[in-house]
């Protein structure tokens, strides 16, 4: 074992970690998966996933000369937060957009990670490059390398301690490290389900259909993609599936099985927000640019932008079969931006009180949307 690593191990746990474990650079995961997910269009409009496939698959295009990657992971659980209360159309939100963006609550923690490996191994501050879930680092196919868990059906990362939630970053880095073990099943180590066995409800258990095949994704019927990464026109046929989620998905997390062992987290570098758990819909339909910013400021659910949080909204309320939402949806359907009139439109629909809308030029909104975001729509249009 090299020298300090395990005690490198102990201070970065210290620092709020959960996890820490070390892989080698090379050799690394194989970037066929990732070449045939980006062929087949799964990634939706993520165009930035090809442009940054090469360095993905490859860690030395991102810090040259990388010998190691330190594999991080935050517990995040937080029981049953998020699911949306009782109430008909209560909105579900994914747990992870319950707290303050981990994005920025995870960043102060890896900088004093970065100091650490200065002290105790005499890197510069040019050895070592550190990701949150934002740079073209593979993330998870790395952590199922170092063992901290394995890639589950539902192509997540699924920990036999955490289950299926935890945060993961890297660290990328020069100096030298020992690596640590992969999961092992009768002596594979890189298999999709390697600790799934024959259990397939995370596949099956998905509204939308989203998995053509174990462990792949196909964005364009993702409800967490739909809700928060496409920014144009949810397709119709999908929206009805979409349920009460406001904001992603956890469908396909929630059913596994792992999540048994899964406790509540340290949260040490975590700073809970529950409190978005509880608006009601109504609140969310009326929303204007002041309390958006208000309420989401220093969350991830901020990259929405109130058009995103609009629409996501008026979809939700479409499902939810209650009336007492028809007049707020019919103001929504008069909004400048003609993404919210599209979905406030099909709501009002849905509840069955087209008669309500009046001005014939909103009721004939949604097909010319849908004709000018056509290239978004996706699936089901």
């Amino acid at each position: 074992m090299v020298a300090g690593q395990e005690d490198l191990r102990r201070r970065l746990r210290e620092l709020g970690f959960d996890e820490v474990r070390f892989a080698s650079l090379s050799p690394g995961p194989q970037g066929d998966g990732l070449r045939r997910w980006l062929d087949a269009g799964h990634h939706a409009d993520m165009d930035w996933m090809e442009r940054t496939a090469a360095k993905r698959i490859d860690p030395g295009l991102v810090l040259e000369g990388a010998r190691s990657a330190i594999l991080l992971g935050v517990d995040y659980y937080q029981g049953g937060v998020g699911k949306g209360g009782g109430e008909p159309g209560s909105p579900a939100w994914a747990r992870y957009s319950l707290y303050r963006d981990y994005h920025d609550t995870l960043g102060p923690a890896l900088e004093r990670a970065g100091r650490l490996l200065e002290e105790s191994f005499g890197a510069a501050p040019t050895d070592y490059r550190y990701y949150v879930d934002t740079g073209p680092v593979l993330e998870r196919a790395w952590a199922a390398q170092s063992g901290v868990g394995f890639i589950g059906k539902n192509s997540m990362l699924i920990s036999r301690k955490h289950g299926n939630w935890l945060f993961l970053a890297s660290i990328l880095t020069r100096v030298v490290f020992d690596p640590d073990p992969p999961l092992r099943e009768r002596g594979r180590t890189d298999a999709v389900g390697l600790l799934c066995g024959k259990c397939t409800r995370c596949m099956d258990a998905c509204p939308t259909d989203a998995f053509p095949a174990p462990g792949v994704v196909d964005a364009r019927r993702c409800i967490s993609y739909q809700t928060i990464e496409n920014k144009g026109v949810i397709p119709a046929a999908l929206r009805a599936a979409i349920g009460n989620r406001v904001y992603g998905c956890d469908t396909c997390l929630d059913v596994c099985p792992w999540n048994r062992f899964a406790t509540e987290g340290r949260r040490m570098i975590l700073s809970s927000r529950r409190d978005i758990g509880d608006l009601p819909l109504g609140d969310l339909l009326r929303m204007t640019q002041e309390r958006f910013s208000e309420v989401f400021r220093g969350t991830a659910i901020k990259r929405l932008k109130l058009v995103g949080l609009l629409r996501n909204a008026c979809v939700v309320a479409g499902n939810s079969g209650d009336k007492a939402h028809v007049a707020a949806l019919v103001l929504l359907a008069s909004h400048p931006s003609p993404i919210v009139r599209a979905h406030a439109v099909w709501a009002v629909g849905r509840l069955g009180a087209a008669g309500r809308l009046g001005d014939a030029r909103a009721v004939e909104t949604e097909p010319a949307v849908l004709e000018e975001y056509g290239a978004l729509a996706g699936p089901g249009e």
